[in-house]
């Protein structure tokens, strides 16, 4: 306490100096109030309620700048990692900017690049955040000129209130130019050109008694960003060094991510070809750590976000950092105002298509370091014939009067799960075929209506039920401009090859906004499963129970 009470006086010593400056900030807060339910094996916790709470708090006055974030466990609501409990500081920073140079001492995020070889970031929805606790500078020499310097380690828990930290020390920078800002020669040049590159070391003390561990790990790479007229081009390639870890097995290999994105898009038509090649790139600031703990870089996943609820919460891929071969490909095109297709109001057409493989490794030559003894090759987009996961989809969105639209769409997911590990009741591929129906109604000014009609059936194995059999979730809510809204919605495992479990997921929501004031209150259950977002998963259990939701921005 005492600690917090001298930074509280260190952040804000500005406001007493100056009497001026700007605070902004936000509040979030979740409580939750479960049950226990046998049939969904929803377990009620001793205390019976649980509550996250967060509030930011950012000063700024000319080029000053401070902030911190008070966080608060009481405990953890479900999902979140046992290592969140108590109440404290889990972030604080100061710092100084201008035209030329941004420094900021304490707490800080950042990312090069796409981040394959550097990101530091927190996603308060999966219970994530590597933020990075140190010194952080940013330098612009030149118009279109940005260099990162980052030292610091990086936030593994947040235990008993205090801050824990990783293991190892992470040093980074990366330079970036944008050709067209910073040479005038090249103002008008149609052709726009971004090109970048950066290094990311960490350090770690040697701890294995039986093998010989490089404690300095670095891994460097470059980027280029293209377009020309309407076609947009970018691109990066990192190499890891070796880095034995508890992730490979203490091999000694090198690693590598490359991804790629091409598009190009004009009125009424857009396409987007993606592809990435990832291989050992497990890249943590504690070799010994797993699941999400202490990751340095962030393998962004490509594949479609789906937001529809059997779509995105059944059947989520997780990235392999370990190794996988994707691409993807998204097409959108709409059909013009009163043209045969088109109608009245326009139709638009989407298709996606993405998957993902196992890299190629090939066994070439013996280590005397390496445990196992044998390293591997494995080439750029070098892919073997086993797949991880592959979703092929369509909508059709159409408006069909000033009042009422609709959207139909299908996916058809595969997933192995023998890799990914999202069921306990299922081996190898997972086949589900998955259609969606959404409408919405217009009442007047200020009442609308929206439904969804979901059914996910999953293709059998050796002619019986596979996993969990068959879905269906319908969903209707009703709104009040610009202040309430409503909401039902419910899952049914019609199809589960155990009689006993095939189970309604009932949950009610409704909520309060006014001006910068939220509210929401949900009561019902929810399954057990994975909640994903960008391929990074953290699991939640089955619950069963009261939610209410309190946000506030200033």
């Amino acid at each position: 306490m005492f600690k917090s009470t001298i930074l509280f006086g260190f952040l804000f010593m500005p406001v007493i100096l100056f009497g001026q400056g700007n605070f902004t900030g936000n509040i979030e807060s979740t409580f939750q109030y479960l049950n226990a339910d046998s049939i969904i094996g929803a377990n009620q916790p001793p205390s019976k309620g649980l509550l996250n709470s967060y509030m930011n708090v950012f000063y700024t006055n000319g080029g000053f700048k401070a902030g911190m974030r008070l966080e608060s466990y009481l405990p953890r609501i479900q999902g979140y990692p046992n290592r969140f409990d108590g109440t404290g500081i889990g972030m604080r920073y100061i710092g100084y900017s201008n035209d030329f140079v941004d420094v900021t001492l304490g707490s800080f995020y950042e990312q090069f690049g796409s981040g394959l070889s550097f990101r530091a970031y927190e996603d308060r929805a999966l219970g994530y955040d590597n933020v990075m606790d140190g010194a952080r500078v940013l330098l612009r020499p030149k118009k279109g000129v940005l260099i990162k310097g980052v030292y610091g380690y990086q936030r593994l828990s947040f235990q008993k209130g205090q801050l824990v930290y990783s293991e190892g020390i992470v040093r980074g920078i990366d330079a970036e130019i944008h050709f067209n800002e910073t040479f005038k020669k090249l103002e008008n040049f149609p052709l726009d050109m971004v090109l970048g590159g950066s290094f990311v070391s960490k350090y770690q003390a040697d701890d294995d008694d039986a093998l010989i561990l490089p404690e300095n790990v670095g891994a460097y790479g470059a980027r280029a960003k293209l377009r020309y007229k309407n076609f947009y081009l970018d691109g990066e390639y990192i190499i890891k060094e070796q880095d034995p870890s508890n992730d490979n097995n203490k091999i000694y290999n090198y690693g590598h991510a490359a991804v790629f994105n091409l598009s190009y898009t004009q009125k009424g038509f857009g396409i987007l070809l993606s592809g990435k090649s990832v291989d050992n790139m497990s890249f943590r600031s504690d070799r010994n750590k797993d699941l999400q703990d202490a990751f340095i870089n962030y393998l962004p996943a490509l594949n479609k976000t789906h937001t529809y609820n059997l779509v995105a919460t059944l059947y989520p891929y997780a990235t392999q950092p370990m190794g996988e071969v994707a691409f993807q490909a998204d097409v959108l095109y709409t059909f013009k105002k009163k043209s045969r297709l088109g109608g009245k109001y326009g139709t638009t057409i989407g298709g996606n298509f993405s998957t993902t493989y196992r890299p190629m490794q090939h066994t070439s030559t013996i280590n005397p370091l390496d445990s196992t003894g044998v390293t591997y090759t494995s080439g750029l987009f070098d892919m073997s014939d086993s797949l991880y996961w592959q979703d092929i989809n369509l909508s059709i969105s159409k408006k069909f009067s000033p009042k009422f639209s609709a959207i139909l769409s299908y996916y058809n997911i595969k997933i192995n799960n023998d890799v990914a590990k999202i069921s306990n009741d299922a081996q190898g591929i997972i086949n589900a075929h998955i259609a969606v129906f959404e409408g919405a109604f217009k009442i007047n000014t200020k009442h609308s209506i929206r439904a969804e009609i979901q059914g996910l059936i999953v293709a059998k194995q050796d002619g019986k039920i596979h996993d969990k059999g068959n879905w269906l979730t319908a969903l209707i809510e009703y709104t009040v401009s610009p202040a309430w809204f409503f909401s039902f919605m419910n899952q049914y495992n019609y199809g589960n090859p155990v009689a006993s479990k095939r189970v309604n997921y009932p949950i009610l929501t409704c909520g309060y906004i006014k001006e910068a004031t939220r509210l929401t209150f949900s009561y019902g259950r929810q399954r057990a499963g994975l909640f994903c977002v960008g391929g990074v998963c953290r699991f939640v259990p089955a619950n069963n129970g009261l939610t209410l939701s309190f946000t506030q921005s200033f």
